[in-house]
């Protein structure tokens, strides 16, 4: 017997790689499917099952892909529908992978539809469950997010989570390891731990979820508060991971490198983008006037997803030389296919062709003292709970997942220095508002996590 939890760290995202006998199932799969593949070719063994938790909204589930590559039957949750072939199991239903057993268990509640997986051995003794979205290491999922083909609200299906929490995980075996879909990070939950497997006794300690003592009304009342608005894309991927969508491979395929003067006669003549996806020092120093930076060394599918309206926006990325396929990839783990192409060469062909570069004016973290508030202003771009935490003293606090509705909280004449936690959000900000002809700005380097040494200056 064989679990292996493969998981991507941009998305805080599980997949599961289980065998047996020479048999595979496979549990909500990202896009890219050939890891999978490989590993099964490996050890001789065909994929049998690819097991589906829930539709996903977070990211493109690689199912409907990994199954014409292997003729894998996939499996999803009682109540679920899609436009392809997929067999939906009864609450209860087993099926066979080697000598192991997969009990599909229906505990409806983040969706309608979320099934978690219970895995027994040769013995049918329970030895572990995959929980998807239900249940995380220390909390569960949100009850927000299907609610907008259904009547019921989000209250409601609470409550159905708070049932199948009780009524089908809690009297469970104490000693099974419980595998989540997603880890901290995610915007599927809110206080998730760092940890990626545990076993079900030590959540029932340190997971306010699992509290026997809890009513349902506290649990509805504690599960809904301070929940954010779901990213914007959400309902995007959710419906492609329903009707289907196209293999990663015609996408890279499609893709070309194209000059400087060829991605200025597609900027001009479409509504397409220019990407950056470097660091954000390098974008500070010089990049394609307008563009947009989202850089690949951060939390970048999401940012991409909730910042870009729409999946279907035409992009022209910059990366670094070798990290072409890589960005493709990237971004269409989280539905956005329409990329056009790269830079050819990286930004400094760009460079070498003489046309217009802009910059990021950007100051250390140790001169935000100087910085005088009643001419000027400071804002801080993190998260309401992170600015709740400790800020700079006559800080606004506008975070960046609303950046794009509150537009005209920048137009004043004011000169704004604007700081997230390290740097990256700051920078995502900055390139923003400057894309659109706001410049009297000015990045603050290492964000909060350095100006805070100036004791002074915090509150």
């Amino acid at each position: 017997m064989k679990i292996e939890q493969i998981y991507t760290g941009c998305l805080a995202q599980g997949a599961y790689y289980i065998e047996s006998e020479r048999e595979v199932a496979i549990i909500d799969p990202l896009r890219e499917v050939t890891e999978y593949i490989n590993k099964a070719k490996e050890s001789n063994s065909k994929i049998k099952y690819i097991f589906e938790t829930h539709f996903h909204a977070d990211f493109v589930s690689g199912h409907v892909t990994l199954a014409k590559e292997t003729d894998a039957n996939i499996v999803y949750g009682p109540t679920a529908q899609t436009n392809f072939d997929c067999l939906i199991a009864k609450d209860n239903q087993e099926f066979k992978v080697g000598k192991l057993t997969i009990q599909a268990i229906h505990t409806p509640g983040h969706t309608l539809e979320s099934t978690c997986y219970l895995l027994k051995d040769e013995n049918n003794k329970e030895i572990a469950i995959f929980t998807g979205d239900t249940l995380f290491l220390g909390d569960v999922g949100r009850p927000d997010l299907a609610q907008q083909n259904m009547k019921l609200t989000k209250e409601e299906l609470a409550g159905k989570l708070y049932d199948s929490l009780r009524n089908k995980i809690m009297n469970l075996p104490d000693d099974i390891i419980i595998y989540p879909a997603h880890g901290a990070g995610s915007a599927c939950g809110k206080n998730m731990m760092n940890i990626t497997s545990d076993s079900l006794a030590n959540q029932k300690k340190l997971n306010y979820a699992l509290n026997k003592n809890l009513s349902k009304e506290s649990f509805v009342l504690a599960v809904l508060d301070g929940l954010e608005d779901p990213p914007k894309y959400f309902p995007s991927n959710v419906k492609m991971n329903k009707e289907g969508y196209e293999d990663i491979d015609n996408i890279l395929k499609k893709n070309q490198a194209l000059s400087p003067d060829k991605i200025e006669e597609i900027v001009n003549a479409t509504d397409a983008i220019v990407l950056d996806v470097r660091s954000p020092y390098e974008y500070e120093k010089a990049h394609i006037p307008r563009s947009i930076f989202i850089g690949l060394d951060g939390s970048f599918a999401p940012w991409v997803g909730e910042l870009i309206a729409d999946v279907n926006q035409k992009i022209i990325f910059v990366c670094k030389v070798g990290r072409e396929e890589e960005t493709i990839t990237r971004l269409s783990r989280v539905g956005f296919d329409n990329t056009l192409g790269y830079l050819k060469g990286g930004i400094n062909s760009w460079l070498d062709s003489g046309k217009e570069i802009d910059s990021v004016s950007s100051i250390n973290p140790e001169e935000t003292y100087k910085i005088d508030t009643y001419i000027n202003q400071i804002i801080d771009v993190r998260k309401k709970s992170e600015y709740a935490n400790g800020h700079v003293i006559k800080a606004d606090n506008i975070c960046l997942s609303t950046i794009n509705d509150n537009h005209e909280k920048f137009l004043s004449e004011t000169h704004k220095y604007i700081h997230c936690q390290g740097g990256y959000r700051s920078m995502i900000a900055c390139s923003i508002l400057k894309s659109r002809g706001i410049h009297n700005i000015s990045n603050i380097r290492g964000g909060y996590n350095q100006i805070k040494r100036n004791k002074d200056i915090i509150q």
